[in-house]
């Protein structure tokens, strides 16, 4: 459309030499009419395009933002590419374990109370059956390796949590290395997910620790005071003795 303006344009020269007087005059104004108007349509046509090319740019720029959308939207969805959990359910299952040795009392044995009062007996028991000489010292040997096997158990217990020290450290050295690297909302939630999980195995051990260490306390106090009523109910068999009348003997006396 411009072009054809532009020829139109050329077309006034020859017009205005080829005519004379009023008709000349009149198809020169004609002319000059009509590329006016040519001129008009060029500038409307050209205001169009400059609309057209504004619409195209701002379309441009619109997929050019949802591109960007989307794109943020796959790195915050993305997801770890794997997973540090640890060796959490296996170092349980040794901390449970390692108490249960010998004839101690471990804090994972369900029946634990009922052990407790199988071995060391009450008062009353002491004073309806109290032990002779080769049953005290079954009885006794029973109370002290009850006692030393619950110690040592305790004392591997400790032993154990401090062994793993290491590779927890390892394993939390992995999450914050890999929480110092995430890139994405999805991956930042499940290393704290993780880290979570640690903590509660860090709870766990803990709390295996501390039932241990009250199972021993608890073994200790029992077979303490399984040895004072033993104590006290000989005492009471040694007092409540029957004595021998010595009546009608013969008289002890002086003779000269």
């Amino acid at each position: 459309m411009l072009l054809a303006a532009v020829e139109a344009m050329t077309l006034i020269p020859s017009a205005h030499a080829g005519g004379g007087g009023i008709t000349g005059g009149a198809t020169e104004w004609t002319q000059i009419a009509n590329n006016g108007e040519l001129i008009s349509l060029v500038g409307n046509s050209a205001e169009q395009i400059n609309n057209q090319v504004t619409q195209i740019t701002q379309l441009a720029q619109q997929i050019q933002n949802q591109l960007k959308i989307y794109a943020n939207m796959l790195q915050n969805t993305a997801q770890l590419p794997n997973h540090v959990w640890g060796q959490v359910e296996s170092d349980l299952n040794r901390l449970q374990s390692i108490v249960t040795q010998g004839q101690g009392i471990a804090f994972s044995m369900g029946n634990a109370d009922d052990v407790l009062k199988q071995r060391f007996q009450s008062f009353s028991t002491f004073k309806s059956n109290l032990p002779n000489g080769a049953s005290f010292s079954s009885t006794y040997e029973g109370w002290s390796n009850t006692n030393r096997d619950t110690i040592a158990g305790t004392l591997k217990a400790a032993n154990l949590t401090a062994e793993q020290f290491q590779s927890e450290e390892s394993t939390m050295s992995s999450l914050r290395s890999m929480s110092e690297s995430a890139d994405g909302q999805m991956k930042a939630l499940q290393i704290g997910h993780e880290i979570a999980a640690q903590e509660v195995a860090q709870l766990q051990k803990l709390r295996g620790l501390v039932s241990q260490q009250v199972t021993m306390m608890g073994t200790w106090y029992q077979s303490e005071q399984a040895q004072k009523d033993l104590a006290q109910a000989r005492r009471e068999q040694f007092f409540n003795a029957p004595t021998n009348d010595i009546r009608g003997g013969q008289t002890m006396e002086p003779r000269w």
